[in-house]
């Protein structure tokens, strides 16, 4: 909502500027897909790597717990 909102101000103040970006948007959304698909996954990668560092830690609180 607030890009839409930047756009109509961008409208009313340069159409011809406004006009190109809604254009030029869809392909700069295309170009950065892979970057975003590849954060995904080297977050879920670090997810892993840290649940299995710390998996003896849970273990060892929750047998405490018993």
């Amino acid at each position: 909502m607030f890009t839409f909102l930047v756009w109509c101000i961008l409208f009313l103040l340069c159409w011809p500027l406004a006009i190109a970006a809604l254009f030029i948007y869809p392909i700069v959304w295309l170009l950065t897909l892979p970057f975003r698909i590849i954060g995904i996954a080297v977050g879920g990668a670090l997810h892993l790597v840290w649940s299995i560092v710390m998996l003896p830690f849970f273990v060892v609180r929750r047998l405490g717990r018993i």
